[in-house]
């Protein structure tokens, strides 16, 4: 198009120039008419030097040449060239000031009004750029480019307008795809789903065989929540693509967006089957499955599945590990080890096949396996918050609280505002009798968590323990207003109630609560019975403290328990005989020799 404009531009110049001469000769040649011409001549060696640079991208060296150009002869295509290679240049102000004088000029000129357009949209003033649209209609009303241009500028603001735009280019050129695809959206904008239905269906009548443009029906009726027949239009597809492996997917979502779970897992099933898929894509279908199932858990089986089939075909270790996981939650702890131990054979250097291993013997309560697999662990990941964490409490539960300090102080250390951690980290302090640190601790997790009634029963114990009383009961007392029927709470602090022998109607009434939530409990039967002890019931104490030895197994201060209820009844011998059985349990329990000794409370 330039190279044509150029060519006409020089011919008019030609044409100029050899009219001046013929009236040279014949007529004679005036002064002024001699300037005008050495002008247009000077003028036409600059727009050809302009010319020139412009072929080579020197747009700069082009605008200076046409500049001096059209100082000598003002046309509009001068102007109109100047602001072309402004436009290149991005100096829109420039181009805009210049195209304008050549569109004054020469107003109907579409070339001129067109770059006009392209300068105002770029520049970001639709509204000029509108105007100079509807003009270039005006002249030409088969102009398909700026049909489509203005459609475009209408879409944000004027939905409508732009719909009737469309819809004169559609008379013009006959239904196009591009053009009733944007015509649907805006239908679909205006809340109008009737007439952007119409208008898809219209779509499909075109090129009933076109794939790409069947997927955009699919993916309309998925928008708007029309998944039947969002389903027959997948299924055509599929008739004649089978193996499409991007609408076997949009056929899979849709069932899930319906909830129909199970009818999906086909699809996604065909899908693992292929070789193409990528790993990454298999996995995460797997697992969106498996994350479900905690929610249905008829979606378990499925996941299985899912993952047996990737399994077929890669020695990954994230399929590993999410069939442990499935195992430990169909309860099979052996396939589940047997897992996280590939994993970790895989995949050493990653903290999570450690983490579910250590977890799984934790929730088994094999403590020392846990200490066992995590003490590994952490000398490869000794920055790991779960890790720490995980350690720390098994040692805990061994009552090694000593190794249970260390790991717990770092897990601590690296999140702070983990309750867990404060939580246990306290707990143990405690044990290790460091108490103030261990009240600054819990109290640091329940000012995150004011109403967390195991925090609240931690720090009593930690209270009670230092026969801090008044704090104590404050603190028991808030935790059971936040949780009246708590069954710990209750038996902790009925207990402590009774080991000061103080408000023991209410401790009574405490114990009951706890005993009724948990019948077996060995703790809970001790504490009613001490109660009984404490309230001078010896018959009922030595029912329950019977039943407590009975469900928990000979432990220290039951024991001891027992034998002053026994003692209470009469039964001296007896009880002397179970307070030697307490002491060689555990002979730190205060005054627990001096009874032996004296064979008396």
């Amino acid at each position: 198009m330039r190279i044509v404009f150029f060519t006409l531009l020089v011919i008019g110049f030609i044409g100029c120039s050899s009219s001046v001469k013929t009236v040279k000769e014949n007529e004679g040649m005036q002064p002024q008419k001699s300037f005008k011409t050495d002008a247009k001549r000077k003028a036409l060696d600059l727009f050809l030097n302009g010319t020139n640079a412009d072929a080579k991208g020197n747009y700069a060296a082009a605008i200076l040449e046409y500049q001096e150009a059209v100082l000598l002869d003002p046309s509009a295509g001068i102007y109109y060239v100047i602001a072309k290679d402004y436009f290149f240049l991005n100096k829109l102000s420039f181009a805009l000031q210049n195209i304008s004088k050549a569109v004054a000029l020469e107003a109907d000129n579409i070339e001129y009004l067109m770059l006009q357009e392209e300068i105002f949209s770029a520049a970001k003033q639709d509204d000029e750029a509108i105007v100079v649209l509807e003009k270039i209609i005006s002249l030409d009303s088969t102009n398909i480019n700026a049909y489509y241009k203005l459609a475009r500028l209408y879409e944000p603001n004027k939905p409508k307008q732009a719909i009737e735009v469309y819809q004169k280019v559609t008379k013009l050129i006959g239904n196009e795809w591009t053009v009733l695809t944007r015509v649907a959206d805006l239908y679909e904008r205006l809340g109008d789903n009737e007439k952007a239905v119409k208008t898809l269906e219209s779509l499909s009548e075109i090129d009933p065989a076109n794939k790409e443009l069947q997927k955009v029906i699919v993916d309309f009726y998925l928008r708007t929540k029309n998944y039947e027949k969002a389903l027959l239009q997948v299924d055509d597809v599929l008739r004649s693509y089978p193996d499409d492996l991007e609408a076997r997917e949009t056929k899979a979502r849709i069932y899930v967006q319906q909830d129909s779970l199970v009818k999906a897992s086909k699809e996604y099933q065909f899908i693992l089957e292929q070789k193409n898929v990528p790993l990454e894509t298999k996995i995460s279908i797997g697992a969106s499955y498996f994350q479900n199932s905690f929610k249905d858990s008829t979606l378990l089986p499925i996941a299985k599945k899912l993952f047996m089939t990737i399994d077929k075909d890669t020695t990954d270790w994230q399929v590993k590990l999410h069939l442990g996981a499935i195992a430990t939650v169909e309860k099979n702890d052996s396939l589940a080890t047997s897992y996280y131990n590939i994993v970790i054979e895989l995949a050493p250097w990653h903290p999570e096949g450690w983490i579910r291993l250590g977890g799984l013997y934790f929730d088994n309560k094999k403590y020392s396996e846990t200490v066992k697999i995590l003490s590994t662990a952490i000398i490869k990941f000794p920055e790991d918050f779960t890790i720490n964490l995980l350690l720390g409490v098994a040692f805990a539960q061994l009552n090694d609280h000593d190794s249970a300090k260390i790991y717990l102080s770092k897990a601590v250390e690296l999140n702070g505002n983990d309750i867990n951690a404060l939580s246990s980290y306290g707990y143990t302090l405690s044990q290790l009798k460091e108490n103030d640190k261990a009240v600054s601790i819990i109290n640091k997790a329940i000012k995150l968590d004011p109403a967390n009634v195991d925090l609240l029963g931690t720090l009593g114990l930690i209270y009670d323990g230092q026969e801090a009383w008044t704090e104590c009961d404050s603190v028991y007392s808030l935790a059971l207003k936040n949780s009246p029927d708590n069954a710990l709470i209750n038996n902790n602090y009925a207990y402590s109630l009774s080991k000061r022998a103080v408000r023991l109607d209410e401790a009574l009434a405490m114990a009951k609560i706890a005993i009724t939530a948990e019948p077996k409990n060995s703790s809970y039967l001790d504490t009613i019975g001490w109660v009984y002890f404490q309230l001078g019931d010896y018959e009922n104490a030595k029912k329950y403290i019977e039943e407590a030895l009975q469900a928990g197994g000979e432990k220290a201060v039951i024991l001891e328990h027992f034998g002053d209820v026994l003692f209470k009844l009469g039964k001296k011998e007896e009880a002397i005989s179970t307070w030697k059985k307490a002491f060689e349990l555990d002979n730190t329990i205060g005054g627990l020799q001096s009874k032996i000794e004296r064979g008396a409370l």
